[in-house]
């Protein structure tokens, strides 16, 4: 008696879309989220999305809308994923609009879950047709809490498109090894060779499905044990010699189908492999210590303690997905090290890790070839191929653990769990608790991802949510700093950042920056000098240096810094704008309108550039030029309220009061609640001799501010004079 009874008379393309509907469903919690965390550099960030640029770009550059030939680039080439953020933004009329975002990721997680249904009845050989083990293993999928990152992140589309992709590269592999026909077999590996090209350009892991093809084709369609396989290679080699027998016994046009079909497959990941490095420019990404201290760790004993230290916690998280965090480098997980290794109590869940693994491999083989050994072999290979690209054991990988990473190989172990429930039911009384304890489980799981989901809707729950999990990590304090508007807060987390890592140039960069607005610049030079130390390329602590030092009016020394800041980054619109502001505190007013126009040409909607301009100008009597400026900032920041303000003040000096009041309504109607807006349409009434108007105008500036001493004067003033004209009447 088996666990697994189907249903009768219910359609498997129903069943699998209730299951797609079900793994979307899980997640609904982040179809309000934000652009958060990782989503602000891919997409908010990213050129590459936006309709106004060529398309051509998107396959130039990585998936950050960096030149793939860049030192910095982190080679991720992943264009069939920036193409579907640009199909959200086209589909929004040109906006970034996060829901239609997230909307899209659940639709493609519902999509893999329906697609799982259909290939875990290719993967798993099964004893009896009523076999249910396809729809657990597709519920499990449906539903793991691990798939958290990869649905609600906006960046986590690469995994979901690649898992597509894969999915549908091995179904369409599956069709092939059913032909007879030598050119069909061939035609269709080729096809899913192309699916699985494509799932490599939604993210590197899609070319692993090759992997998982020639396993399948290995051990479920030929029906080949792995200690045979050495024996079958032989034969392969022999039938492929031997025209007659390939062409008159069936057995031999299987066998020597199969070995085309791994021929195709291993021509097609060669040229797919070549292709990757070409496209990197021969060329290996370059990794901070802190994205991944293993892989940097001294000796190669170290290294491989750290990582499979690091194997057992991806397995943990697959069982027990509690402890979930967003980002595991910079001290989340300390490392192993040589000399206390053995008083380390992690090294007992290496052991564990092995204990258990070597188990499953020792069964595997003391098994003879029948369903069970070849399904535990599939379900291993499957967890094992796709996860082998973040493993550290071929390259360095720019992680420690990165959740979405194990979206993919997760159907693996979904297939191991659903294949020892499924053993085990046969050797337990009381099938009922079984039942049960599967029930719970999915529960507790769709539970999960709801919850978890939710944490990925704004940055300060998803960063809060991390401290919980890894409280060692910088970069959890790093960010939690910079979301909060508590300046003691921020303070507090960015201390402990670099307590936590010292050499943190941005923590250092943000800290200066937060005690220089709360006055203490002395302490903010020097920790922007220390930034400065660790990354002498680092512009924007160069800029930020140079706003100290003139705060501290070490002028010469500031324009040193602005100066040094724009060598390494040209095209920086703000450093120009603090280059004025130096210029303009020295009384070197072309200087200062010069480098403004750059920070406008550069960045044309710098709003503040532009006001400062036009009040320079304003300010010099250079009216006429303080409003041709002002008409042409409106031009491209028609809603910007400080824009009509200032040009307000210059037609108003100028004597065009029914313009200038035109545009101080304009600039009151976009920011009501401005007393000095309020107050300086009074003033113009004032001088227009609109006594009741300017009454008003001061009126209601001293409602919003009652602090306004020079207002009161103003109203007193202008009380008296409404006074003497209803006297003289």
């Amino acid at each position: 008696m088996s666990l697994f009874k189907i249903v009768p008379h219910i359609s498997d393309v129903l069943i699998a879309a209730v299951l797609g509907l079900l793994g979307s469903a899980c997640f609904l919690g982040s179809m309000d989220g934000m652009f958060i965390f990782d989503d602000v550099e891919a997409v908010v960030n990213n050129k590459d999305i936006q309709l106004d640029t060529h398309i051509h770009k998107v396959f130039e550059n990585d998936f950050w809308g960096t030149k793939m030939s860049h030192n910095s680039s982190h080679k991720s080439y992943r264009p069939l994923t920036v193409l579907s953020f640009r199909f959200n933004v086209w589909l929004n009329d040109g906006l970034l609009y996060p829901r239609s975002f997230h909307f899209f990721n659940l639709m493609l997680h519902g999509t893999a879950t329906f697609l799982c249904y259909p290939l875990i009845w290719v993967l798993l050989r099964r004893d009896k047709a009523s076999d249910l083990k396809p729809l657990l293993t597709t519920i499990m999928f449906a539903v793991h809490p691990i798939h958290s990152e990869a649905v609600s992140g906006i960046v986590g589309r690469a995994d979901l498109l690649c898992t597509v992709f894969s999915f549908g590269a091995i179904l369409i592999y599956s069709t092939g090894t059913k032909s007879m026909s030598k050119k069909k077999t061939v035609a269709i590996t080729f096809l899913a060779s192309i699916c699985s090209g494509l799932a490599m350009l939604a993210k590197e892991q899609g070319i692993t499905v090759l992997g998982v093809c020639s396993a399948f084709d290995i051990l479920i369609v030929n029906n080949i044990h792995p200690r045979d396989l050495i024996k079958e290679i032989r034969l392969s080699f022999s039938l492929f010699k031997d025209k007659k027998i390939k062409s008159q016994n069936n057995c031999g046009i299987l066998r020597y189908n199969l070995f085309l079909r791994q021929i195709v497959l291993i021509v097609s990941g060669s040229l797919l492999m070549y292709f990757r490095w070409w496209i990197m420019g021969f060329k290996t990404p370059h990794f901070q210590k802190v994205d991944n201290p293993a892989s940097f760790a001294d000796g190669l004993f170290t290294r491989i303690i750290n990582y499979n230290y690091i194997y057992s916690i991806n397995i943990w998280l697959l069982l027990c997905p509690e402890w979930l965090c967003f980002d595991w480098s910079m001290g989340c997980i300390p490392l192993i090290h040589l000399n206390d290794w053995i008083d380390d109590p992690r090294i007992l869940s290496v052991a564990i890790f092995w204990i258990v693994f070597g188990a499953i491999i020792l069964k595997i083989f003391s098994l003879p070839t029948n369903a069970l050994s070849q399904n535990l072999i599939m379900a291993v290979s499957f967890l094992i191929i796709p996860f082998s690209v973040a493993s550290n054991i071929f390259f360095r990988v720019g992680f420690v653990i990165a959740e979405r990473v194990l979206y993919l190989p997760s159907l693996g172990f979904c297939m191991l769990i659903v294949i020892g429930i499924d053993a085990l039911f046969l050797h337990i009384r009381r099938k009922y608790v079984l039942h049960a304890a599967f029930i719970f489980v999915v529960v507790v799981n769709i539970t999960r991802c709801h919850y978890r989901s939710l944490d990925w809707k704004s940055e300060k729950h998803l960063f809060t949510s991390g401290l919980r999990v890894c409280p060692l990590n910088a970069k959890v304090h790093y960010n939690l700093a910079k979301t909060t508007h508590n300046i003691s807060l921020a303070i507090k987390h960015y201390r402990e950042a670099l307590r936590l890592y010292p050499e943190y140039e941005q923590a250092l960069n943000n800290l200066a920056n937060v005690l220089r607005d709360n006055g203490d610049l002395n302490e903010a030079e020097a920790l922007l000098r220390r930034a400065l130390e660790i990354r002498p390329d680092f512009a924007a602590a160069w800029m930020n240096l140079g706003i100290v030092l003139s705060h501290l009016k070490k002028y010469d020394e500031a324009l040193q810094s602005y100066n040094t800041a724009l060598i390494h980054r040209k095209k920086y619109p703000d450093c120009f704008y603090n280059l004025g502001n130096l210029f303009l505190a020295k009384k070197m007013y072309n200087e200062a309108f010069s480098a403004w126009i750059q920070a406008t040409n550069q960045k044309p909607s710098h709003s503040i550039a532009w006001n400062n301009m036009i009040v320079m100008m304003d300010s010099l009597g250079e009216l006429d030029k303080a409003e041709n400026l002002a008409k042409k900032a409106l031009k491209i920041l028609p809603e910007d309220s400080a824009l009509h303000f200032n040009l307000a003040n210059t037609l108003g000096k100028k004597g065009h009061y029914e313009n200038a009041e035109e545009h101080f309504k304009t600039a009151i109607t976009l920011r009501p609640n401005q007393a000095l807006y309020h107050t300086n349409l009074g003033v113009l009434y004032h001088r227009w001799k609109k006594y009741t108007l300017a009454e008003e105008q001061y009126l209601i500036a001293l409602k919003i501010n009652s602090s306004l001493k020079n207002v009161e004067q103003n109203l007193k003033t202008v009380q008296k004079l409404i006074s003497k004209l209803n006297y003289s009447y």
